[in-house]
């Protein structure tokens, strides 16, 4: 079992606060100071996680630059008080950036066919084909 430091719970808290800045933000018809909140929280919070030497490896690696200047991008789009822009922007990169990570969640969701409630559904949902 891996043992959780101190910060990185604190980073967990911080990416949370974050990811509810950002629905709350987007709620709110993208109120730009809740998404800047939201995004420099979030952001904070993955260094604290994982390190800040981690992380800026991982936005400048050479194959996902494309995505991390999007995802980058976008969020100094929404700092400079352009949220919808770069709420579209900033997707885009995410996309970019997570494309690998994609197909395993999916695989992931696939093995729920387990859980009686989720194969039921699924079940009657395959044969509506």
């Amino acid at each position: 079992m891996v043992a959780i430091t101190e910060i990185q719970k604190i980073g967990v808290g911080l990416m949370g606060f974050g990811l509810f800045f950002l629905l709350f933000g987007v709620l709110l018809y993208f109120d730009s100071v809740l998404l800047a909140f939201g995004n420099i929280l979030f952001l904070t919070g993955l260094m604290f996680i994982i390190g800040f030497k981690s992380t800026a490896h991982f936005f400048f690696q050479k194959h996902k630059f494309r995505g991390s200047f999007f995802f980058l991008g976008g969020v100094s789009l929404v700092l400079l008080r352009w949220p919808i822009i770069g709420m579209v922007v900033e997707s885009y990169g995410f996309m970019l950036l997570f494309r690998s990570f994609f197909p395993m969640a999916l695989g992931f969701m696939l093995s729920a066919v387990n859980i009686p409630f989720l194969n039921t559904f699924l079940s009657s949902s395959s044969s509506m084909v």
